[in-house]
């Protein structure tokens, strides 16, 4: 197939375009960045993430988009960078789909990155596409927490909304995708518990969602095939855990007994140094792929103790 990923410079796109690539399909990646080589037998087209131009020829006659593209959420959560996460996801997705409906030949489907950060903060029972709640303003957690569920519920509404009745349409509610690149969530976290950091942040009880690297591009091949699923869809392992659990565990993939644990205050003060924000280590996100499941997807890695053994096994491999 002829595959073009909008936005795919990113991390997750650099491992999703090259194994694609790697397959045999034609992987075209649109980027803000002229002549970028992105190497693998990936080809890069310029685009500006807003507007319809010259690259809305590569999506005529594709089979199908995989849009990636938005600003990434590791930095300050300020008023401005909240606002470019918002018009970063919802522009490229409202270019995305009208390059799509302008195509003689238009792709038969149309995936789109979204996040399970759309649902609320909560530690009773996992969210599913079916039940679970999707976050507002909530009691007792900070207000700029539910603009962040906002900014996906728009980015997922500018795909729907758009005028493709002849592309089937998947939002992708991904969890954080664990590969063993530098500069990855995995990498941040594995150097935090190397160095005895990784304890339990402000108690640890808020439950942390994430997914293989492998298992996140065996449920896009997966999606990519299967003509009646549509809609939101949880890209993440069905075994979420409490984010202490989760931290012990992976210092137990790296040999390493010890974890400080962190106050609130103290992964304020940390989070500042590391240009991020709080909201990515307290908000509890327990979220699980009950349609993947449905439809007979199976994971590689759905226990997190054998994901974070396989991944630092290949971050050792890779060094």
């Amino acid at each position: 197939m002829k595959i073009v990923l909008p936005g795919g410079t990113g991390n997750v796109g650099g491992f999703l375009s090259r194994a694609l690539a790697a397959a045999g399909h034609d992987v075209v990646v649109l980027t803000r960045r002229a002549g970028v080589d992105l190497g693998g037998g990936v080809r890069s087209v310029r685009w500006d993430g807003r507007t319809v131009g010259p690259w809305a020829e590569e999506v005529d006659g594709c089979a199908a988009v995989i849009n990636l593209a938005g600003r990434s959420v590791s930095c300050r959560y300020t008023e401005a960078n909240l606002r470019e996460m918002m018009d970063s996801r919802v522009d490229s997705a409202r270019a995305v789909g009208s390059a799509i409906a302008q195509a003689a030949a238009p792709p038969r489907v149309w995936l789109q990155m979204s996040t399970a950060t759309i649902y609320a903060h909560r530690f009773d029972r996992a969210n599913d596409e079916a039940t679970g709640i999707i976050a507002g303003a909530e009691p007792g957690v900070p207000g700029y927490w539910a603009f962040s569920a906002e900014i996906a519920e728009r980015w997922e509404l500018a795909q729907e909304q758009a005028p493709t009745p002849d592309t089937r349409k998947v939002a992708l509610r991904t969890a954080m995708v664990m590969s063993p690149d530098r500069g990855s969530v995995f990498d941040v976290l594995s150097w935090m518990a190397r160095l005895g950091l990784g304890g339990p942040v402000a108690g640890g009880r808020q439950y942390v969602s994430w997914i293989h690297d492998r298992d996140f591009l065996r449920a896009v091949q997966f999606l990519l095939t299967r003509d009646d699923l549509a809609g939101p869809v949880n890209l993440t392992a069905p075994g979420p855990l409490p984010q202490r659990e989760f931290m012990r565990t992976l210092r137990r993939a790296w040999r390493m007994p010890i974890g400080l644990p962190a106050t609130k205050w103290m992964a304020e003060v940390g989070a500042f140094a590391l240009r991020s924000d709080t909201e990515l280590l307290l908000k509890s996100r327990r979220v699980v792929p009950g349609r993947l499941l449905d439809s007979g997807f199976t994971f590689d890695f759905p226990r997190w103790e054998d994901a974070a053994t396989d991944l630092a096994r290949r971050t050792r491999a890779r060094s």
